[in-house]
């Protein structure tokens, strides 16, 4: 860490070396513009964030109470202003809180065709650009702090106040940037393999020290929430996980992480049956799930059929009309344990399982037998709002509750979400299953990292349908009044002073370290900014 007096010690040398021509030069200026900028490329960014992806890591395995925690993201400002809240929320800390970059949301908010689903059917391009729209804003949060420290800094020398000014020294010295790492989905690599490597680069490039990368068929994958899912064979997978490696070590960033996910659990279909050298090899496990008839004689197989050989069976191999092949029913554990421990064994350093509720018990099943073999197996958890929480846990309780003998007539579990049963006792110990379910599965079920895919797609829509019905209706103007810009004055965000988040203050300032007095600044008295105080 370089100390701000330190800095501008070494821009003056830099300046004194320029001659006389560079007598116009500041080189406090110049030290407060190069640390509002302290990350000059992606690629500062994502080496940066590895390391401490790793630390994190690390320290999960010490002890599983520090886990990690992301929002999913879809825009540079939504991002800019999580971070903004949890260091006013959390003493200036973000140890620990990263962000998540969802297909999902870039598909149906960002891309170019207008909305779509979940399908890899948008660009591929506008992944690696929402990475450097996200540590834009990031980067500009750093600025805008820094700003004020600097402006606190220059009135405590204009007070002649020491003590403010070294408490203020400090604080620049320790700053802690709003830039975390970034957990950014690759989808199933949009493309082949050589794809997967070319658009990893890109990601990297753009700032990500971590990629997401899941085991469907790429052209034509679907949202893990859905039906339709097929996933490829082992050596396939191993292959995109290959080039995310070779990515991370061409564009230099040796400790990049890459997150293998499976969607075997709730995928009971295959493109391919992969060759099998020898019993028991990977493609020979991976080909005793598929599903079929066993067969004795030649004649059982029809023009089209495929037969493989499952252990001392031959099978003729269900096949629909699409061409793809059905797995056999209930294997999906399995093919999720499998899929887990080859991909660990093999490059990956973190796994995400798809699953179709929140389950603890369900996730630790899976993750125990994991461990069995990679003792050291750690999670990445969607806790989607694709599942429906208060339903789910509600029948955990009463399901629960029924196995305990306790009495559950008064509540009828195909009608839990019923408004009616919002301040019952099974409702209250619902609700605090779910504040306890990061923790427990942290502890209990190998979770490293908690995130939730899209809550920002659904609190912006939330905000803007109770402002819609309110300022459109009789309410008129106090709705925005009372519900937006009185809470945020009340709450302390920083949003409210709008100009100054956009960077207008920042601006006036380098205004006045390039022309001087003659500078023509927008944060005068009659600037509305200042009703805010």
């Amino acid at each position: 860490m370089i100390h701000y007096k330190e800095l501008v010690k070494q821009q003056q040398e830099i300046i004194d070396a320029g001659g006389s021509k560079w007598g116009a030069i500041n080189a406090e200026h110049a030290a407060r513009m190069s640390l509002q900028n302290r990350f000059k490329t992606g690629l500062d960014i994502a080496k940066y964030n590895a390391a401490i992806m790793r630390e994190d890591m690390a320290a999960y395995d010490a002890d599983s109470e520090k886990y990690t925690q992301s929002l999913g993201v879809w825009h540079g400002f939504i991002a800019q202003q999580k971070m903004i809240s949890i260091k006013k929320h959390f003493n200036g800390e973000t140890k620990r809180r990263y962000l998540y970059l969802s297909g999902w949301m870039i598909a149906a908010l960002r891309s170019q065709f207008g909305p779509l689903p979940d399908q890899s059917i948008h660009e591929k391009t506008s992944v690696p650009d929402l990475i450097e729209e996200l540590y834009t804003f990031l980067k500009q949060a750093d600025a805008r702090e820094l700003r004020h420290l600097f402006t606190d800094l220059d009135d405590a020398r204009a007070e002649g106040n020491e003590v403010k000014e070294k408490a203020v020294l400090d604080k620049i010295d320790n700053f802690q940037t709003h830039v975390v790492p970034i957990i950014a989905d690759i989808d199933a690599g949009f493309g082949n393999e050589e794809a997967t490597y070319l658009l990893a680069k890109k990601m990297i490039e753009a700032g990500a020290c971590c990629l997401q990368i899941e085991n469907q068929v790429s052209d034509v994958k679907q949202c893990g929430h859905q039906d339709g899912k097929v996933t490829v064979p082992h050596e396939d997978f191993q292959a995109k996980i290959n080039a995310l490696r070779y990515a991370f070590l061409e564009m230099g960033v040796e400790d990049g992480v890459i997150v293998a996910r499976t969607d075997s659990l709730g995928a009971g279909l295959t493109q391919k049956i992969p060759v099998s050298s020898q019993p028991g090899d990977l493609a020979d496990q991976y080909i005793s799930f598929i599903d079929g008839e066993e067969i004795t004689s030649i004649d059982d197989i029809a023009p089209g059929d495929i037969a493989i050989r499952q252990g001392d069976r031959t099978i003729k191999a269900a096949r629909l009309p699409n061409g793809l092949f059905q797995f056999k029913p209930d294997t999906g554990a399995d093919r999720v344990v499998l899929d887990c421990v080859t991909a660990l064994q093999n490059g990956a350093d973190l796994l995400w399982i798809e699953t179709e509720k929140p389950h603890v018990g369900q996730i630790a099943s899976m993750v125990d037998r994991i461990k069995s073999i990679v003792p050291d197996a750690k999670l990445v958890y969607n806790n989607s709002p694709s599942f429906n929480w208060t339903l789910n846990f509600r029948q955990q309780v009463f399901d629960a509750w029924t196995d305990d003998g306790k009495d559950v007539t008064a509540y009828d579990r195909a009608n839990l979400m019923d408004a009616s049963y919002d301040d019952s006792d099974l409702s209250t110990e619902a609700d605090k299953r779910i504040q306890a379910f990061q923790r427990d599965a942290a502890k209990g079920a190998g979770v490293f990292h908690h995130l939730i895919t899209l809550p920002t797609y659904h609190t912006a829509a939330l905000s803007t349908d109770t402002l819609s019905k309110d300022y459109f209706g009789e309410q008129g103007m106090l709705a925005y009044v009372r519900d937006v810009q009185r809470q945020e004055i009340r709450s302390g965000l920083a949003c409210v002073k709008h100009q100054d988040m956009a960077g207008s203050n920042i601006g006036d300032d380098h205004k006045e370290y390039f022309s001087g007095g003659q500078a023509l600044k927008a944060s005068g008295e009659d600037n509305t900014m200042n009703q805010f105080g």
